[in-house]
């Protein structure tokens, strides 16, 4: 019987790029994101359904997983890649937004998660691939509400490991480093108080270090990550953890060989944040 994933955040970059990958290897594909219209090209292709689910929307969530389900039959691969990044210092946030970062990248992977959950159970079988990030991992300056996502996705996928292992259900983490797709300009949400004087030149110095980078590596394309997540959904291995990106594999030796103060100390010195 043929498979079927669901893949959330899909309409561009790794969501997109996982759906062709999975379509290409003659799965069932659910393709989902907040504008239906927006994969127009999925729906082209046989055995792809594109249908509308936002991640902070809970009846979008279960319209969702009842469309997959009357479709397909069933779900045998959720792949929670929708997010974005918040960044700025953390003082200048107002609450609305604070609640948009961890709504998006958390709650909305624990919603859809939970609404899946119930057809795996009963399936006694599925794998849950969660899209976290080497900063899931390590931080950067200004990145302080993204990173707390990131590391909470790493929690809650290790913990679940525990619960959902005996019921037959595997869970995998992928860990991009830098990926070549709107994450800079879509995905990206940047706050500043200018008023907050004493933080300013940090903001400025973080922003003239990754202006100075643009184009020096535009990092992977999605179909590395891509290709990852079809490892990490089909190799029948209990790993939990992939990374994804030449980068990415460099960051995670770097932060186990090196000890806290070492480690950030370079940060620092990156960002010009070390005088």
């Amino acid at each position: 019987m043929t498979k079927t994933a669901l893949i959330t955040g899909a309409s561009t970059g790794i969501g997109r790029a996982t759906a062709q990958r999975f379509q290409a290897e003659g799965w069932n594909v659910v393709a989902t994101m907040r504008n239906p219209d927006d994969g127009a090209d999925l729906a082209a292709l046989d055995n792809v359904l594109v249908t509308r689910l936002d991640v902070t929307d809970a009846d979008s969530i279960e319209a969702a997983v009842a469309a997959a389900i009357e479709r397909f039959g069933a779900i045998d691969v959720l792949v929670n890649n929708a997010g974005y990044g918040a960044a700025g210092p953390l003082e200048a946030f107002p609450p609305e937004r604070i609640r948009r970062q961890i709504d998006t990248n958390l709650i909305g992977l624990i919603d859809v998660t939970r609404a899946v959950l119930p057809h795996m159970r009963a399936a006694r079988s599925g794998v849950i691939v969660n899209i976290s990030s080497v900063g899931g991992r390590m931080t950067l300056p200004l990145f302080s509400l993204y990173h707390a996502t990131k590391f909470a996705v790493e929690g809650l996928s290790e913990a679940l490991t525990f619960e959902l292992a005996p019921l037959g259900i595997g869970v995998k983490i992928v860990e991009p480093g830098a990926i070549r797709t709107d994450f800079s300009g879509r995905s990206l949400d940047f706050v500043n108080d200018e008023s907050l004087a004493e933080y300013q030149p940090t903001i400025g110095k973080v922003l003239a270090s990754f202006q100075s980078r643009q184009g020096e590596n535009d990092g992977s394309p999605p179909e590395v990550v891509a290709d990852v997540i079809w490892t990490a959904a089909t190799d029948g291995t209990d790993t939990l953890r992939y990374t994804a990106g030449e980068d990415a594999a460099e960051y995670m030796k770097n932060r186990k060989a090196l000890d806290d103060a070492t480690f950030m100390a370079g940060i620092r010195a990156r960002f010009g944040l070390d005088g």
